[in-house]
């Protein structure tokens, strides 16, 4: 019965004959063009106003922050202190780091933290992974002065 409805209505529409559509039909059918348009337009702010988690985040440092603001990066930091609304680390470069947001329980001693940087050059995380207590940080400080420097093309 709905598809019967939706089809009607949607074959009506380009015949001239506007009749009015059900609650399925008005999620696929547009009245017009340049409804159809406005709407898409609305939904892709929409996105990129929420920021996919999947979409991609710049490998970064705490040294390179204050070049994303705004932006979504990635990170590994080595642990030094917790609490329930932030993490303070030592970012691959030897800097501090403070991540902002409730952290996965336990922690291990070296975590990735992908989020939105602050004004104040704090990471606002939405996703943790846990890395487990050993990792190079200093292969990883190369990687992010690759992913910045002549080979930033290959990674975004």
């Amino acid at each position: 019965m709905i598809k019967e409805d939706r089809r009607s209505t949607v074959e009506g529409f380009w015949k001239g004959k506007r009749r009015a559509p059900s609650v399925y039909s008005r999620l696929v059918c547009f009245r017009s063009p340049a409804s159809f348009f406005s709407n898409l337009h609305l939904q892709i702010e929409s996105i990129n106003q929420n920021m996919d988690p999947l979409s991609p985040a710049v490998i970064v440092n705490a040294e390179l922050l204050p070049f994303y603001v705004g932006r979504r990066v990635r990170t590994v930091m080595q642990v030094v202190r917790s609490d329930v609304l932030a993490v303070i680390g030592k970012s691959p470069d030897e800097k501090q780091l403070i991540v902002k947001g409730s952290p996965p329980a336990p922690l291990t001693s070296f975590v990735e933290v992908i989020g939105i940087v602050n004004s104040d050059k704090s990471i606002k995380a939405e996703l943790w992974t846990n890395f487990g207590d050993e990792i190079d940080m200093l292969s990883y400080h190369k990687l992010c002065q690759l992913a910045n420097g002549e080979f930033k093309h290959l990674f975004l």
